[in-house]
């Protein structure tokens, strides 16, 4: 996820509680996701949908902090 950013998301996680605590959880949430996929039923769509939706939440509010963060080159 945004290897044009990838020195700043290493010195993000380091130095922001709350940087890492999203990155942290979109992460989760990607792990989740292929877990539920491997073992889909019909039952679990709906929960998968939901699950992408709050992963690309965090995927944006990730982006804008590398994009305005003062140390973005």
């Amino acid at each position: 996820m945004f290897p044009e950013y990838r020195a700043l998301i290493t010195k993000l996680k380091s130095e922001d509680a709350h940087f890492l605590k999203t990155f942290n959880k979109h992460n989760a949430l990607d792990d989740e996701i292929k877990e539920l996929e491997q073992h889909s039923s019909s039952g679990f769509t709906n929960e998968i949908h939901e699950l992408k939706i709050k992963k690309l939440h965090l995927k944006e509010e990730i982006h804008t902090i590398l994009k305005n963060s003062p140390q973005h080159i």
